[in-house]
């Protein structure tokens, strides 16, 4: 087992300095890292596809944007930090033997023995029923959606064992709020949701593709799978490939969603928010060196930037 550096407060080493070390409650901390909670950047992640959704739903219909379109944005909000804490929660109680071997992970609660099985699964229930009072808030359509996410979360974690493309497993789960959020607004599924839940997938597979490259060494060695290890030294190649797709299916949802709005700036705005996603993919990709592991660590943090960027472009489309 390789040995993890720890701080002698049992942080995990590559995150230090944050407001659950300095200020959380000491009895709190185990759990609020079993949530992640000092690492904010997996709840953005989760979110931002809801807001894509919630937005160009909104855009799409302005005569039912309002104050629905506010709670649903703030509810988005509450329910991804409670729905990534149970995920991740989920996800230490079925990998603790896997991340006592990761170096990365080692020092995390479970394999740490700061926490144990039965406390880490009624903080995660605790999390889930939480996150589900929030969703019985929307619509008919939207709950049941919601009621079928929790079966890509509970599939993920074990998707490393038996593929290579976990990165997938991950994006169908994280994405799952566009069409969530989509249906939240409009009260049913719709098109341009679809390719915008397609988008975010090959967007999450670029992104973790580079989050997995810190970890490949002691993946190949304990025998779990990635993309990273999956496109080795072709991963620009692959990734260049993913950001193209990603771009033209968020395209697609924006000329689906809109055209019918015969507004130009709308529909401008709107595609420029998907071609600056684009360009910012294509940055982190001219920055991205994969035997470096605080680069990449550095380039996946800064999705949640990326994913800002087409949230920012439908939120002006909806109001031009």
């Amino acid at each position: 087992m390789t040995e993890q550096p720890q701080t002698p407060e049992g942080r995990v080493a590559d995150s230090t300095g944050n407001w659950v070390d300095r200020h959380a409650p000491e009895p709190l901390r185990p759990y609020l890292r079993l949530s992640r909670a000092d690492r904010p950047i997996g709840t953005w992640l989760l979110l931002l596809p809801c807001w894509w959704g919630v937005m160009l739903a909104a855009a799409s219909d302005r005569a039912e944007a309002g104050w629905l379109t506010l709670w649903i944005i703030i509810a988005t909000g509450i329910g991804a930090i409670l729905m990534r804490g149970a995920g991740c929660t989920w996800n230490d109680i079925t990998d603790r033997d896997i991340d006592a071997d990761v170096a990365r992970t080692a020092a995390r609660p479970i394999p740490a023995g700061q926490v144990t099985l039965k406390q880490a699964a009624i903080w995660m229930a605790a999390q889930a029923l939480a996150a589900f009072v929030i969703l019985l808030t929307f619509n008919n359509a939207a709950i049941l959606l919601g009621v079928l996410a929790l079966g890509l979360v509970a599939i993920y974690p074990f998707a490393k064992r038996f593929t290579y493309w976990p990165q997938v497993f991950l994006g169908l789960a994280f994405n799952w709020g566009a069409l969530l959020a989509w249906t939240a607004q409009t009260g049913a599924l719709g098109l341009p949701a679809i390719f915008l839940y397609l988008s975010g997938i090959a967007w999450t597979v670029f992104y973790d593709t580079i989050y997995a490259h810190q970890d490949k060494e002691d993946d190949a060695l304990i025998g779990v799978k990635s993309t990273a290890l999956l496109f080795g030294d072709n991963t620009h190649q692959w990734l260049r490939g993913f950001i193209v797709a990603s771009v033209v299916l968020m395209s697609l949802a924006v000329i689906f969603a809109l055209s019918p709005l015969a507004n130009p700036l709308a529909m401008s705005l709107a595609l420029g928010g998907a071609w600056a996603f684009g360009w910012h993919m294509v940055w982190q990709l001219g920055m991205l060196r994969t035997d470096d592991p605080d680069l990449c660590l550095r380039l996946f943090r800064s999705n949640r930037d990326a994913g800002l960027i087409p949230a920012l472009f439908l939120a002006a489309a909806l109001f031009v």
